[in-house]
């Protein structure tokens, strides 16, 4: 039986608590053993009762001072993180946990409470991708990678924003007890799919549609519509009556890459809703989302997500 105590303090997202937390009662739920695989506590600073962003209250189990022995130690985010994460009693509380629990989490911008720690200095974390800049000036010795929905290193764990803290807890779950256990988690609290941690925090598609304004905002949908299709710039820059060159230069700065590297992310995203919600074979995707060839699909698939088509579709696969 696993002690899994989860910090919480003025400020907190409430879904950083409550999202973690209801997958490990989850597993709970689904196993058939005598005794709960997983005891949960939420912890605060003293006894007083904590109000989330979105008003919820929350009155800790117990204290820091008070607190069980921990197998997992989970930090959520919240605008509170900004907050507490220069609390020194605190910071100090966290460092000695760290040293005796198995797992220390944190989830979306909790990693400003555990980056304050030092704790994950040299280390590869992630957070929610809209502070990865701001966390990156505050703890430059830290190494972030926002574009991972959660990383581990070492023992520290660490998820992007909000609803991937959900999938970072159901991966430890899978770790713990294996993938049965773990989509059953999954289809018990309807999530859509099990994502993988090098999976992006958000989808290319939404990402287009969010950064395309003005004159491109057009090719978003169109992109995604044609992904079987030659989609060199020269095509690309006549459907946008412009010439190669400005739209090449218009693109770069409007989606932070350039035309090809943008297209290959899109039909490589489609290649992982292919390979997990059916039993279409490798060449055929390859095929159906552009790609010259199957060799050249595998090789591109392995780049961005480090394994190949069918070890993933093994992994996250219905």
């Amino acid at each position: 039986m696993a002690m899994i105590g989860v910090l919480v303090y003025d400020d907190v997202q409430a879904l950083d608590v409550t999202g973690p937390m209801d997958v490990f009662a989850a597993a709970n739920g689904c196993m058939s053993s005598v005794q709960p695989a997983y005891t949960l506590c939420t912890i605060g600073r003293d006894t007083k009762t904590v109000r989330s962003e979105g008003g919820l209250t929350i009155v800790p189990d117990t204290t820091l001072a008070n607190a069980p022995a921990l197998d997992m130690l989970v930090i959520p985010g919240g605008a509170g993180s900004r907050v507490v994460n220069a609390d020194t009693v605190l910071l100090e509380w966290i460092r000695q946990r760290a040293a005796s629990a198995q797992r220390v989490v944190s989830v979306c911008t909790g990693l400003y409470i555990l980056a304050a720690t030092g704790l994950v200095d040299g280390r590869r974390v992630t957070t929610h991708w809209a502070h990865a800049v701001d966390a990156r000036a505050r703890y430059p010795n830290v190494r972030i990678e926002a574009e991972h929905l959660f990383l581990r290193d070492g023992h520290f764990h660490t998820s992007g924003g909000l609803t991937a803290g959900l999938d970072l807890a159901l991966s430890l779950v899978e770790e713990d007890h294996g993938p049965g256990v773990a989509l059953t988690v999954a289809r018990e609290l309807v999530m859509y799919m099990k994502r993988p941690g090098n999976q992006a925090q958000f989808s290319v598609p939404l990402d287009a549609q969010t950064r395309g304004s003005g004159r491109l905002r057009p090719l978003v949908d169109w992109l995604v519509d044609h992904l079987d299709e030659d989609l060199g710039v020269e095509r690309l820059a006549d459907r946008m009556a412009m010439s190669p060159r400005h739209f090449s230069r218009l693109f770069a700065d409007t989606f932070d890459a350039t035309p090809a590297r943008y297209i290959e992310r899109l039909r490589l995203e489609r290649a992982c809703v292919l390979l997990t919600s059916g039993a279409l074979a490798v060449d055929r995707i390859a095929t159906s989302i552009g790609f010259a060839s199957a060799d050249a699909f595998r090789r591109a698939f392995r780049a961005r997500y480090r394994a190949s088509p069918n070890e993933y579709r093994e992994r996250f696969g219905r």
